[in-house]
């Protein structure tokens, strides 16, 4: 038995439909590229700010580097891990103030420091889009870091927390317990970023820290006197003497017990200024 020929016509058209969708598929199911992330690196100066440098001045700039992820949540927001060392120091022959002046204390120290924030683009942020490649931003969070302060004494180097330069941990000042060498610190800042391809951003950044400690300087309260330092049998001064009043290079010492060394009442700062580099990570979702 023939079939009719309008049958043959319909199973022929049927095949070419489901031939031309499955021509179609691959149009119809795009792959859309996405930006998940960024590895990036960091590099500039770091300023400090506290018992020595009371008048926020930017004379000691020291480096910076760093390296950093960013996860992009949308084309606003994002959070990011940096780990960054950074160079703090200062000294007070930069003081114009005479009793700053007088005192001559100074102080280097290294940091280590772990950062979580998050940022917020103000402008739509869509890399290797032309109309929105630039943006300021904000970013906020909390960091913790590593710190160890040292000082110089006949071109010979000295960590100054174990000296306990301010009587911590003697009797006469039971109040006064050993400084950690880690703390915790508020980050907040800003900073513009431009992605140069659909590869690259640059950036440059400004963060500030407000730390939980007072000791980034080895200096908070008062001078915990000399007879707290005695010498050493053979009639020598140690190196914890010299180093907690270091005033007999610019006239009469005036380490005197209870006088004040710095200032307890605020916390020491720094802040950083870096450009940024980063390389950006993609993904392809399927759209339909």
């Amino acid at each position: 038995m023939q079939l009719p020929i309008f049958h043959f016509r319909r199973i022929i058209t049927s095949g070419l439909i489901a031939l031309g969708m499955l021509l179609a598929y691959p149009a119809l199911a795009q792959n859309e590229l996405q930006y998940v992330g960024e590895l990036g690196f960091s590099v500039g100066g770091a300023q400090y700010f506290g018992d020595l440098n009371t008048s926020s001045a930017l004379n000691t700039v020291k480096p910076t580097i760093g390296v950093f992820y960013r996860k992009y949540m949308n084309d606003y927001i994002g959070v990011r891990a940096h780990l960054r060392y950074a160079r703090l120091g200062y000294s007070d022959i930069y003081n114009d103030n005479e009793f700053q002046r007088r005192r001559n204390l100074s102080f280097n120290t290294d940091i280590f420091e772990l950062a979580l924030q998050g940022d917020f683009n103000f402008f739509r942020f869509e890399p290797g889009s032309y109309n929105y490649r630039f943006s300021p931003y904000f970013t906020g969070g909390a960091s913790i870091f590593y710190y160890n302060p040292y000082a110089y004494l006949d071109g010979k180097k000295y960590y100054l927390q174990p000296l306990r330069t301010e009587g911590q941990g003697s009797a006469q000042y039971p109040d006064r317990k050993p400084y950690s060498l880690v703390a915790p610190a508020f980050v907040v800042g800003g900073g513009f970023k431009y992605n140069v391809s659909r590869s690259v951003n640059l950036g440059l950044e400004l963060l500030y820290r407000f730390t939980g400690t007072d000791y980034l300087d080895d200096v908070s309260k008062t001078y915990a006197g000399p007879a707290l330092f005695p010498p050493k049998v053979n009639g020598d001064n140690t190196v914890a003497y010299l180093l907690q009043d270091r005033s007999y290079a610019t006239g009469e010492p005036i380490g005197v017990p209870g006088r004040q060394r710095g200032n307890s009442r605020d916390k020491d700062q720094f802040v950083t200024i870096e450009f940024t580099i980063s390389i950006l990570f993609t993904k392809y979702e399927c759209k339909f």
